[in-house]
């Protein structure tokens, strides 16, 4: 009976593409029929959707190692945060700068390609607000689990920003789940040892075997500087069977040692925030997602690239994507993974472990961080660029 919904859902157009309807709603086209049922039929509630061969049509065209990216790409809010005073509001701009990203993604429901390991990214901006430059450097340090471990930089403002995702994916019925564990630590270098700590919200794609196909961000997410005592809890609340809305989010910044709300954040993550300050009673637009403005990075050119690095190692199968050409997509993104299988099946043979190239173990929240010893209070701008460029040239 359900599979009778789900081809009766399918049917109905002639693209092999799925279209979207401009509000994150896929509407799934008769060509792949065939081929997400063969997905169905993998799916058990509960099971591991990272072992699961998923149809290339969903893919975003980018490794998950770039999407993390999005993170950066409002480097304003974070600029402005480093150079306020008052604790409060450098704290309540460091919520503002990690909300301001999220609505920075594909309308339709899109998975960014999976990491393989060793697999690299690198970018970098370099104009930025008051012609500044920033760095960006990530590599998949793990595979079961996946691990995605990056690295930002501004040198000249000494921000720094460690951190690592590791999705946990579960089919469950007529929804799949991205649980993204994982945390980030943030440092701004006109504040000495303030490190913000912030995870983030899961990922819901809704209307797999009935309905639409859409994705929600779900849950809360944490947001904690000890030095300061102020912590968010964000709260991104999905829409209810019956009654609610969708991308609503609701949350508060209080302080940890007296339990005192400072801040009340109301609005829907992919349109308008507003913020309360509840000493005052006075409400404000905290930030407007229509109007914001973002700065996408820059990469060396492809053939000066690692044969690991993201753009070049999924190449063909991002070349075939953008064709619309899903088998020759298929086929070339199995010829990436089957040499990934080849290079584990040797380790386990030679009795090898994989060690990262960029990033070594830590001991701290974030398990693996850059090999470049960079210290944003002590060095130079120029000595960290050096540092950072010593392991790898992110620019040439």
């Amino acid at each position: 009976m359900v599979l009778n919904r789900l081809k009766n859902k399918l049917v109905g157009g002639d693209s092999s593409e799925t279209s979207g309807d401009g509000d994150g709603v896929d509407v799934i086209n008769s060509e792949n029929q065939s081929i997400l049922m063969g997905i169905i039929s993998q799916l058990r509630p509960g099971c591991d959707l990272t072992r699961i061969t998923l149809p290339t049509f969903i893919l975003e065209h980018k490794s998950m190692l770039e999407r993390i990216t999005n993170a950066f790409f409002t480097p304003d809010i974070l600029l402005q945060a480093n150079d306020t005073v008052d604790n409060a509001q450098r704290f309540a701009l460091i919520v503002k700068w990690y909300l301001s990203s999220w609505h920075i993604a594909p309308k339709a429901v899109k998975k960014p390609l999976n990491p393989v390991l060793g697999e690299v990214y690198s970018c970098y901006w370099d104009d930025l607000p008051g012609n500044l430059s920033a760095y960006y450097l990530a590599e998949q340090t793990s595979h079961h689990p996946p691990e995605s471990s990056y690295f930002y930089l501004i040198p000249d403002k000494r921000i720094r920003a460690d951190g690592v995702l590791i999705p946990r994916s579960r089919f469950l019925g007529n929804s799949s789940a991205a649980m993204m564990e994982g945390v980030a630590h943030l440092e701004l270098g006109q504040h000495s040892g303030e490190i913000y700590s912030l995870s983030q919200p899961n990922i819901y794609c809704r209307g797999i075997l009935f309905g639409k196909l859409r994705y929600e961000l779900g849950d809360h997410m944490l947001i904690k500087c000890e030095k300061l005592g102020l912590e968010a809890d964000i709260e991104f609340k999905t829409k209810g069977f019956i009654s609610g809305d969708y991308d609503v989010v609701e949350g508060t910044i209080k302080d940890t040692a007296t339990s005192q709300v400072l801040f009340i954040i109301r609005g829907k993550w992919n349109e308008k925030l507003e913020i309360e300050d509840t000493q005052t009673g006075e409400t404000s637009l905290f930030y407007d997602t229509t109007s914001s403005q973002i700065w996408k990075p820059k990469v060396k050119p492809l053939e000066k690239q690692l044969p690991n690095e993201s753009r070049k190692l999924w190449a063909p199968t991002l070349s075939a994507l953008e064709k619309n050409d899903h088998a020759i997509a298929t086929d070339e993104k199995f010829i990436v993974e089957e040499r990934q299988r080849e290079l584990a099946q040797k380790r386990r043979e030679n009795n090898e472990r994989f060690v990262p190239e960029f990033f070594e173990e830590s001991t701290s929240e974030v398990p693996f961080i850059i090999r470049a010893d960079i210290n944003i209070y002590e060095d130079s701008p120029e000595n960290m660029k050096s540092k950072l460029y010593s392991i790898y040239d992110i620019e040439t």
